[in-house]
């Protein structure tokens, strides 16, 4: 343990025996003591919530969590709690945050999580080289750029990402990140969603799908002046409002997440002491950044639901609300201000349960943690009737790079790919089972040709901690091309898939085929959307996959052959393939379903020009043991290089002489 350490834990120890007054304890502020609080039956968390900072709570075996200061600490053990300090987690927390060798972006110690410049630097590369897809919005300020003769201060930026090129009512995922500034992990997940959504349009059907038909809004930074103190180290959780506390204080302003007008202050969810890290702020929506959070989601969503607290939001309620948090491994949904539970709790909780497939944390009411009132996720379900959540990913403030890149990111990027699914419909296609596994074979051919069509259709993707989630037998699936099934100006036309082991209701993942008809469709490249429905009625979220329609260009001809020869013989046809496409092409050939020795004269041709026509020939050898009237026959597969799938082909059929073949040679025509 370091000699600073030693120093830290004997003023604590000072601070607990003797006392001090007041001024002594301010100038012990800073660092931070990481404890372990148990609390007895008769001894409610709750109660704490209001003034400390809790990081864990642990109600199956009772206890909690929390960084401390020294002032708190006398007055946890002077209440009666034990308390017991983690040497080994205080160092680590306390320890200055420096740059690694060679480290030149990031933060420091840091290097996979961007500063606030760099990830205002990387939206507006996505803006720049994507117009057509994603919009940069400036939805308001923060109290430091309100508030001049301090730090200058941020806008308030919302990413916005669909496909501008397609217009209509599109239903929306909100997600917001950092209103909690130590918070680190959270704004560097969703910038890293933005960019994976526009890299992979055009190239992943799913995103490609989602962002033609829906929107996704990302305000990257809630609070963006505390992330920048807290970038250099400071265990920083609130804005930076000078007014709350002391002008240098390090615990000034006002918590954010306590600041929202829906149930402001009412439950002890709070508190009303400017220095403590859960200050609620003087009145609801104090704050420049709560009141830009609040004003921006109003304009993007209807007002869905009644202000009764029993009133549920409609079962076709649109819009998901994403709060992303760390720490804890934990999907959580209203309410947090009361254990009651929400008018929409069923439905919640069943889209709780299918993020946590993904990720593996705990689902649960918000309430779980401890009392939490103002905050961004009741506000957003209780004024506006949205599916609203709170996500607290990863298992520390400052969560390591290597965590981060490992565990965090690639579960919690389904999670959020997931979400920006199910918006238009969130009440109800949750319940319904995944189309997982879409394939479709082969995805390059030519109008006419038979695609096969596979599916797994499966209902019991949900993480089943805390409970457990109903499933139903698959009752059906059904596909649609080009055209989604929510589409009105446009007529979808509905195409049956059907059970792979010949009947729907006896399974609750099932496999599915069809074969797709492609004679009337157009040539080039298709987006096929698929979908499966349990037996209570739901349908589940589409799933989708690509296929595309070359024109045939390539022609072998004659498209079939037939000849005879003597046993042991070896027989010739000649072919001939004409090139008709723009541009010079090469060509393999091979031959397919022969049981008789068969060989072209040759396996390459070309590049062979626009407009010209090459020929070969095919050998056939005849068994020495083929009985007269016996027969063989071959497919000649001519495969460009441009396309690796065969554009054309013929059948050449081989008779052995004699017999009545000797006598009869039309019998085999």
């Amino acid at each position: 343990m370091s000699k600073r350490t030693w120093i830290f834990l004997a003023l604590v120890i000072a601070v607990y025996v003797f006392t001090p007054s007041s001024n002594a304890i301010s100038e012990l502020e800073h660092p931070i003591l990481v404890v372990r609080i148990d609390f007895q039956e008769d001894q409610s968390p709750q109660e704490l919530t209001s003034w400390l900072d809790i990081w864990e709570v642990h109600r199956d075996v009772g206890y909690l969590i929390a960084g401390v200061t020294p002032k708190e600490y006398v007055r946890l053990t002077q209440s009666g709690y034990s308390v017991k300090i983690d040497l080994e987690k205080s160092e680590e927390f306390n320890r200055p945050h420096t740059s690694l060798p060679e480290q030149t972006s990031g933060i420091p110690g840091y290097p996979c999580y961007r500063t606030v410049e760099e990830t205002f630097a990387s939206a507006q590369f996505l803006v720049t080289n994507h117009p057509n897809l994603v919009t940069w919005l400036d939805i308001g300020d923060s109290w430091d750029k309100i508030n001049p003769g301090g730090s200058p201060g941020y806008d308030l930026m919302v990413l916005r990402l669909t496909n501008a090129k397609i217009t209509g009512i599109k239903p929306k995922l909100f997600i917001m990140a950092a209103i909690h500034a130590r918070e680190y992990a959270t704004s560097e997940l969703v910038t890293r969603f933005a960019e994976y959504l526009v890299n992979n349009y055009d190239i992943d059907p799913d995103i490609t799908w989602i962002l033609d038909h829906h929107e996704i809004h990302i305000l990257l930074f809630t609070n963006p002046d505390g992330r920048k103190y807290a970038e250099t180290g400071y265990n920083w959780r609130k804005n930076t409002d000078a007014n709350y506390c002391t002008i240098d204080s390090t615990y000034r302003g006002a918590d954010l997440n306590r600041n929202f007008e829906f149930q402001w202050g009412c439950c002890n969810g709070s508190s009303s002491a400017e220095c403590d890290y859960t200050y609620r702020g003087p009145l609801k929506a104090s704050e420049p950044e709560t009141q830009a959070v609040q004003n921006y989601i109003r304009n993007q969503f209807p007002d869905q639901r009644e202000d009764a607290l029993p009133s549920p939001a409609p079962e076709n309620a649109m819009g998901v609300f994403l709060d992303i948090h760390s720490y804890g491994n934990l999907v959580l949904w209203p309410w947090g201000f009361t254990s009651q539970v929400a008018p929409n709790a069923s439905a919640l909780q069943t889209l709780g349960r299918k993020f946590t497939f993904f990720n593996t944390y705990k689902p649960d009411q918000s309430i779980y943690l401890y009392p939490t009132d103002g905050t961004t996720d009741d506000f957003a379900y209780g004024e506006l009737g949205l599916a609203s959540y709170t996500f607290e990913i990863g298992n520390t403030f400052f969560e390591p790079c290597k965590n981060f890149e490992s565990l965090i990111l690639t579960t919690n990027l389904e999670v959020l790919k997931y979400a920006a699914k199910v918006a238009r419909l969130p009440y109800l296609i949750p319940s319904g089972p995944d189309a997982t596994n879409l394939v479709i074979t082969p995805n390059i051919a030519y109008p006419g040709d038979p695609l096969k069509l596979f599916s797994s259709i499966n209902d019991t993707r949900y993480y089943d901690t805390n409970g457990n989630e109903p499933t139903q037998n698959i009752s059906g699936a059904e596909y649609y091309i080009d055209v989604p099934p929510w589409i009105t100006n446009t007529i979808p036309i509905s195409n049956l898939m059907w059970a792979a082991d010949g009947s729907y209701m006896d399974e609750k993942i099932e496999d599915v085929i069809s074969f797709v008809d492609t004679t009337n469709l157009t040539y080039g490249r298709h987006l096929l959307f698929a979908r499966g429905k349990d037996d209570a009625g739901y349908w589940g979220p589409i799933s989708a996959v690509f296929f595309e329609l070359i024109k045939k260009e390539i022609f072998l001809e004659p498209s079939s052959l037939s000849t005879s020869g003597n046993s042991g013989s070896t027989v010739t046809f000649l072919l001939r393939i004409t090139n008709q496409s723009s541009n010079p092409v090469s060509f393999s050939i091979t031959v397919e379903e022969n049981s008789w020795i068969t060989k072209p004269s040759t396996t390459q041709i070309g590049p062979l020009p626009k407009g010209s026509s090459a020929d070969f020939s095919v050998n056939v050898q005849i068994p020495i043991n083929s009985h007269p009237g016996l027969s063989d026959s071959a497919k000649i597969l001519v495969i460009p290089s441009t396309t690796g799938i065969p554009s054309t082909s013929s059948r050449i059929t081989t008779y052995t002489s004699g017999g009545l073949f000797q006598l009869f040679p039309f019998i085999h025509k």
